[in-house]
């Protein structure tokens, strides 16, 4: 039997106040990370109210938790979620790259 969804997962945008509860902290600094943050561009209407998405709501999480729980600094937040949108190499790629390091190695030393 499915559950019922409840009015929060049929909503699709989030006032600027509804984020700032979620989060326990002041609609000035949604505001704030917003500007220091630049993928966080949540839509406007055309008075200008920001209308938040999950996806928005997801990235506020992410930067709350690298400042406030762990103690990021602005810049150190910045860069930790710049590398963690890197794409990582996969298994047999770094595989790859050792067998051809390992390779050339033992070229190298054949020539002693």
């Amino acid at each position: 039997m499915a559950t019922p969804k409840s009015d929060d997962d049929l909503k699709r945008y989030y006032s600027i106040g509804e984020v700032a509860k979620k989060l326990g902290v002041n609609t000035s600094l949604i505001r704030f990370w917003e500007n220091e943050f630049s993928h966080i561009k949540p839509n406007k209407n055309s008075r200008g109210d920001r209308r938040f998405t999950r996806e928005n709501i997801g990235q506020l999480q992410e930067v709350y938790h690298l400042v406030r729980e762990r103690g990021f600094t602005l810049d150190g937040a910045r860069k930790e979620i710049a590398t963690a949108a890197q794409p990582r190499p996969g298994k047999q790629e770094i595989i790859d790259r050792l067998s051809e390091v390992r390779r050339r190695l033992e070229s190298v030393v054949g020539d002693f």
